[in-house]
């Protein structure tokens, strides 16, 4: 079994700034994520904190503890990530709430680790029996919990590798197809297209734009950012900057086209990116800034005052 780094040229020699996660001993057994859960109880009144702790836990286990790939990871290759339940209500052994899904990755030669995916779910509804073990499979659908969790590992994965070898996440997004695909015959919300409380940007469009070929251009604005542009930052800044900058047409092709009403992919794009955006730019020179604020403007106008910063 091959690494995965000899799969995809993942760089090696670095280590992910630390996060807070359960004590060391929970670790060991991990495989390609390096994942903090934690739950958020705080609007529910008297909650029983023993259910929650398990629950917690077990999360903990079934993220960090599975097999998610074919690939080795070495312990400093592994991805790191947070996972943030915010449990709004429960009855019984009903859960209902949000879930903010954050990943990360390292830049080369630095000490900087760029955010990847910041995205908040909020439809999610699942049942929990302290003590029952977290059931899935690749093959069918056996809980809206797992399912949801399982879904969003796949997006972190591919995302992840798109970001090292260009198209490279495919499988992974395949997989997250799959999980829509079953879970869609449960009834939960935000499988289906025109679903959920905030149906333009649910599961079934994460997937769907990830495999949509009108969307390529993003993907390989993915590629090209962060190993062609990114990795590179440290040795040779303004070249980088300015490929950067050049790269931004990619999206800005994409937004032009319209290939559907939510556009959900460039969304996430923007939700990770745009902080980032301004503080690569500002340092640019006035004709490179002029340009890519225009670019920025156009795609994403609902971050324009963001972007006057620059």
């Amino acid at each position: 079994m091959k690494t995965k780094s000899q799969i995809i040229s993942r760089l090696r020699g670095w280590l992910p700034a630390a996060v807070l996660l359960l004590p060391a001993p929970a670790l060991v057994s991990a495989q390609e994520l390096r994942c903090n859960i934690q739950l958020v109880t705080t609007q529910i009144q008297g909650s029983n904190k023993s259910v929650t702790d398990a629950l917690q836990t077990a999360l903990f286990e079934f993220v960090n503890s599975r097999v998610w790939t074919n690939n080795t990871f070495t312990p400093e290759e592994r991805i790191e990530c947070n996972m943030m339940l915010n449990i709004k209500s429960m009855t019984g052994n009903s859960f209902s709430g949000s879930l903010q899904v954050q990943s990360r990755r390292p830049v080369f030669n630095s000490v900087y680790s760029t955010t990847m995916l910041n995205f908040q779910d909020e439809n999610v509804k699942f049942n929990y029996v302290e003590g029952e073990p977290l059931e899935y499979s690749e093959t069918s659908f056996q809980s809206n919990l797992t399912s949801i969790i399982a879904f969003y590992v796949y997006i972190i994965l591919g995302m992840d590798y798109d970001s090292f070898s260009l198209n490279g996440g495919t499988p992974y997004f395949r997989k997250a197809e799959t999980i829509v695909t079953h879970a869609q015959q449960s009834g939960e919300k935000g499988w289906r297209a025109n679903e959920g409380s905030n149906s333009s940007r649910n599961r079934y469009w994460i997937a769907q734009n990830f495999l949509d070929d009108r969307y390529r251009n993003v993907r390989e604005f993915s590629y090209k950012y962060y190993r062609q542009g990114l990795d590179r930052m440290n040795s040779k800044p303004n070249d980088v900057r300015r490929e950067i900058a050049e790269y931004m047409q990619l999206l800005q092709e994409v937004y032009r086209r319209k290939p559907d009403p939510y556009m959900s992919l460039l969304q996430i794009t923007f939700d990770a990116k745009s902080n980032e955006w301004v503080e690569i730019f500002s340092n640019s020179p006035a004709e490179e800034k002029s340009r890519v604020v225009k670019i920025l403007k156009e795609i994403d106008p609902s971050n324009i005052s963001k972007y006057d910063n620059i």
